[in-house]
């Protein structure tokens, strides 16, 4: 980030805060003994989609949690389960797909209900820990397996699955904490946040097997955390989440800055984020440490999801 000037700055507002009435402040969680010990964690949102209505959807990690967000911002809660649910997407069943950390893919009716497993296990081995998912206009599904990976382990892998051939390709196995993915718009490359890396890495795309001459789009810097959720506009610029900064960098379909989008809130811990509105101008943001969606107007429209 320091080979270019600083790229101008755009404040988010708050659209809405999770409830008193939905907040689990001493509820028991094993996902806060590893990750957050010691602390209360009455939420940790992530894993934004919109429906075809304008209802946002957020996982909650900690807590085995899906929530509703309506357009005027009243929550529910659709579904309560044994699991860490992370991102989230809509299948071409017109599911809930969800990237759950204990139990793999899982698919849920939007009325909500008890997650079924779809993907738990490759050959006759767990996942390490899925972490984030999305589907191509063909209907294949992408999903990174993140695990505990790092720098101390690039060992992070990233899958394919044909859910008409149930072939499933793993693209890359060296990743360092692979999260977030997109597609470019011709989807002949796919992006992912890799955590303890700290960047982007772009991933040339064959039609089956894995992936060939990986290479570095961007490098973030500083932080305690990285590069989390990401998503793309009409135009192909990339905005990535910064999940221990407070922020959402946008950078152009060849890797140069173009804004920084800040968090109003006091939480520094921009996780995923999803466009929405009628023309999808509007970017929703989890802000997770105070349990917030932010949003902003952008310029251009976001990617329409394939379902």
């Amino acid at each position: 980030m320091s080979l270019y000037a600083p790229p101008e700055t755009r404040w988010c507002e708050v659209f809405s805060e999770i409830p008193e009435s939905l907040k689990l402040y001493d509820a028991p969680s094993e996902w806060i003994d590893a990750n957050k010990p010691g602390q209360s964690v009455p939420s940790f949102l992530e894993g934004p989609v919109f429906d075809a209505e304008g209802n946002l959807y957020v996982t909650d990690i900690p807590h085995g949690r899906i929530l509703r967000v309506t357009p005027e911002g009243q929550w529910s809660c659709i579904a309560h389960y044994d699991g860490w649910p992370n991102g989230m997407r809509f299948g071409p069943d017109g599911r809930l797909w969800i990237a759950d950390y204990r139990h793999g893919i899982l698919a849920l009716p939007p009325q909500g209900g008890q997650p079924e497993p779809i993907l738990t296990h490759v050959a006759s081995e767990r996942f390490k820990g899925v972490n984030d998912l999305f589907f191509d206009r063909r209907g294949r599904l992408y999903f990174t397996d993140q695990g505990q990976t790092g720098l101390q382990d690039p060992s992070g892998r990233v899958y394919r699955y044909d859910l008409d051939t149930h072939r499933l390709d793993c693209l890359i196995n060296n990743g360092i904490s692979p999260n977030g993915l997109v597609c470019d718009l011709a989807e002949k490359a796919l992006f992912v946040a890799m955590t303890r890396g700290n960047g982007v890495w772009r991933i040339p795309l064959k039609d089956q097997g894995a992936a060939g001459k990986v290479g570095l789009f961007v490098q973030l810097a500083g932080g305690v955390s990285g590069a989390d959720g990401l998503a793309l506009d009409e135009a192909g610029n990339l905005f990535v989440c910064d999940a221990g900064n407070g922020c959402v960098w946008v950078f152009d379909p060849h890797g140069e800055p173009l804004w920084r989008l800040r968090s109003p809130t006091e939480g520094r811990t921009l996780t995923n984020l999803a466009f929405g509105g009628d023309d999808r101008r509007t970017l929703y943001m989890t802000e997770s440490a105070t349990g917030s969606i932010i949003r902003i107007e952008v310029d251009n429209p976001g990617k329409k999801l394939s379902y």
